[in-house]
């Protein structure tokens, strides 16, 4: 970018227009296009799911990619307060803040281990994708993709098991529903495909499966509808704010002052020193004269 020449004004008014260049919004009094379409022709015609997809493709999607991504936004709304990130922003709401401030604190608790394993999924399907195409057959993608995955991450693999469910109810119904969409032709399926050959291989050898869930659900929507792995993140972030909302709206209504991550009455478990006396050697000595 050039340096502001004052004696030619139009370059300057240029420089300053192109501070912030977007093809998102095209904004002039008393109008406003989103993509080049008119506001006015998109409110009441078009979903927000529909809307997100737009904003974030610059495309409108099919009624039946739409369908998806609505499936897949609205199965990650809430988990309860178990989920750190609706304990917080509960426990905001107690503290004397607004609705935005409590949302906040809570999305900004949705970080790699706590609302990051859909991104992650969506790259281990990319991977194992990437593999497929190389000429592995896919049962030999699939375990070189968890091999690689466990040297950079560690064992858990993210969208595989869960701690609360033997199984995700979620997971199981949204795999029907990309079925159902592959057979419909609005998607291909692959992705469906590698996260159940990735599911097979987790559980190979062990007494119990290690089943999808949600996170490894909805990476398969996100991956099958070209969402790029940073994206399935700033999605499920979109989708929890909804329950983050509810619970935080829930606790205003409920009243509670200063809630804590316990009730009152019990006391942390302390595992540091016995009680002991502070040692007069360390006591400063005062000035003599």
């Amino acid at each position: 970018m050039t340096a502001f020449d004052p004696s030619n004004p139009d370059a300057g008014q240029r420089r300053a227009e192109d501070w912030w260049r977007s093809a998102i919004i095209d904004m002039q009094p008393g109008v406003i296009r989103y993509r080049g379409y008119p506001i006015e022709q998109l409110i009441g015609r078009v979903s927000f799911a529909q809307m997100i997809w737009l904003m974030l493709r610059g495309e409108l999607p099919p009624p039946g990619q739409a369908a998806l991504l609505d499936a897949a936004l609205m199965s990650a709304v809430d988990h309860g307060p178990q989920a750190p990130s609706i304990a917080v922003a509960r426990m905001a709401a107690t503290c004397g803040v607004g609705l935005n401030n409590a949302m906040a604190s809570a999305v900004n608790l949705l970080g790699d281990v706590h609302g990051g394993a859909g991104e992650q999924a969506v790259a281990l399907y990319l991977d194992i994708a990437a593999r497929a195409d190389a000429g592995l057959a896919l049962p030999e993608a699939v375990r070189g993709g968890l091999q690689a995955w466990r040297e950079l991450h560690g064992k858990y693999v993210s969208g595989f098991g869960h701690r609360f469910h033997p199984v995700d109810p979620r997971a199981p119904r949204l795999l029907e529903l990309v079925d159902q969409a592959a057979a419909d032709g609005v998607v291909g399926g692959r992705f469906a495909a590698i996260a159940r050959a990735v599911e097979v291989e987790l559980g190979a050898g062990r007494s119990r499966p290690v089943p999808m869930n949600i996170d490894g659900a909805t990476a398969v929507i996100y991956a099958e509808l070209g969402f790029p792995p940073p994206l399935a993140r700033g999605l499920f972030c979109l989708s929890r704010s909804v329950g983050i909302l509810a619970h935080a709206w829930e606790q205003t209504e409920q009243g509670g002052r200063n809630k804590g991550p316990m009730p009152r009455e019990f006391i942390w478990t302390y595992d540091g020193h016995p009680p002991r006396d502070v040692p007069e050697a360390v006591s400063p000595r005062q000035s003599q004269g």
